[in-house]
């Protein structure tokens, strides 16, 4: 039997701002006693938001990472969310 090919679907682009947010701040560390700005790159299940869909660049972005990490061993994020 041959196979039939189907037109594949196209995806629609997800949209994301490609500036970084701490840039145009003129933000020059991440700090992580800032927890309004933590959270809101982290996803509801606790992971860290990468660079591609945030669209931080890499020296704020590594920041990011280091600020979060710092935040969750000091108990003012948490690891993982509760169910």
């Amino acid at each position: 039997m041959p196979k039939i090919k189907r037109p594949q679907q196209k995806r629609k682009p997800f949209i994301v701002n490609r500036n970084c947010r701490f840039c145009a701040d003129k933000i020059e560390y991440v700090d992580y006693k800032d927890i309004k700005v933590l959270k809101a790159l982290i996803t509801e299940r606790g992971k860290i938001v990468p660079s591609r869909i945030s669209g931080n660049c890499a020296r704020h972005q590594r920041q990011l990472t280091y600020a979060i990490k710092k935040a969750r061993n000091i108990a003012m994020l948490p690891f993982t969310v509760e169910k």
